[in-house]
């Protein structure tokens, strides 16, 4: 699918999202033939002409200005990660910008390394552009993959993907007691991913894998819904320790276009059930060499 494309898909959905009356849009009982607002309305609302929103829609209209873009994300009520992925979807539209490109593998950063290494007490894992786990400490593995190989990381072709488990892995959906808010995040993130790099083609293929293995992917992406998933908190199901509640926090490497590596940590609350959970799985946890896997592969 071209940037041009991608870009009206995401317009239309989110117009369509939108109900006339919670904007203040007299419909005095009318029937619509389409859900949501019509073109001619959000136009108005952002302050640009029907025909010029119309092309952009279309993928006619390829030089939109920030401005503008914002004034539509105003209309469309976008949060700010939303709003910054409209303008990413935008700018891959002017530029053309498209498939082809294949990335270099990821490796873990020294310094990502060594962040790794000082969290060995906490849950914690790396991961990479695409959500492919580049590296984990023995918490982190315990906790999210206790049933994968510990050392499955140290091998590129053989690295564990979170997206891939969390839709088409039992043991990983039944970890998640409200899943579908796991999948919706992990969908969300996806999507500002490839508006941030629509060139490349191995995120390309993960999307599609998903989306011919998982018709809960696929309805989830078609919602083209973003999220930005810093901080959240689930109620995990282990099959060791029992129910406990995480709060995931993401740490990014890197500024702007060119975030890429993450640790994500999972924390529990001080004197709680889950901080007591946490302790009695690390000491269940057998011990693994080495304590950062991934790392040592990883950073050669």
């Amino acid at each position: 699918m071209n940037a041009k494309v991608r870009l009206g898909e995401f317009l239309q959905t989110r117009r369509s999202q939108l109900q006339p009356e919670d904007l203040g849009i007299p419909g005095y009982g009318e029937r619509r033939r389409v859900p949501g607002l019509r073109r001619e309305e959000l136009a108005s609302l952002a302050g640009v002409s029907v025909s010029y929103y119309t092309r952009l829609e279309q993928g006619q209209s390829l030089n939109a200005s920030p401005q503008v873009l914002d004034a539509i994300a105003r209309a469309l009520r976008l949060e700010e990660a939303e709003r910054l992925h409209l303008h990413d979807l935008a700018r891959s539209s002017a530029t053309g910008t498209g498939r082809g490109r294949r990335a270099a593998a990821e490796r873990v950063t020294e310094a990502t390394g060594q962040l790794l290494e000082a969290l060995a007490h906490v849950p914690a894992i790396v991961t990479g552009r695409r959500s492919d786990v580049l590296a984990w400490n023995r918490l982190g593995h315990a906790l999210f993959a206790g049933h994968l190989d510990p050392g499955a990381p140290d091998r590129p072709a053989d690295r564990p993907n979170m997206a891939r488990l969390v839709f088409l892995d039992a043991h990983t959906r039944d970890l998640y007691a409200d899943w579908p808010a796991k999948a919706r995040a992990v969908v969300g993130n996806l999507r500002l991913v490839a508006g941030r790099h629509p060139d490349d083609t191995a995120l390309h293929a993960l999307v599609g894998e998903l989306s011919s293995k998982s018709a809960d992917f696929a309805s989830m992406w078609a919602d083209h819904r973003v999220t930005a998933c810093a901080v959240a908190t689930y109620e995990m199901r282990h099959p060791l320790v029992g129910p406990l509640t995480v709060t995931q926090q993401t740490l990014t490497q890197g500024l702007g276009r060119d975030q890429g590596q993450n640790i994500v940590v999972a924390t529990t609350e001080a004197d709680s059930t889950a901080r007591t959970a946490l302790a009695l799985l690390d000491q269940v946890t057998p011990q693994h060499d080495p304590v950062r896997q991934g790392i040592r592969a990883g950073s050669r």
